[in-house]
């Protein structure tokens, strides 16, 4: 699990919609990124201005498949023989 501490409102609310609507979230801090689900977000009243801590449940990087095979170009000329 990766945990962070933010101060942006703006940010807190991103993750708190990703919980609610279940999708992944990308949190970014000194140059790493971090995807995966919102596990919990957790006001920290204690401190001015408001903070919130972040808990993400990191995905496994998905391998990249064709969808489909590529198409099978034949020429022009193959058709007519």
């Amino acid at each position: 699990m990766f945990t962070f501490e933010t101060s942006d409102q703006k940010e807190a609310r991103r993750f708190r919609i990703a919980q609610f609507n279940g999708r992944t979230a990308t949190a970014r801090a000194a140059g790493s990124a971090v995807t995966g689900h919102v596990r919990s977000i957790v006001e920290n009243k204690a401190s001015v201005p408001a903070a919130w801590t972040i808990t993400i449940v990191p995905e496994e990087p998905k391998a990249s498949v064709a969808l489909r095979p590529s198409p099978r170009v034949r020429s022009f000329a193959e058709d007519l023989c």
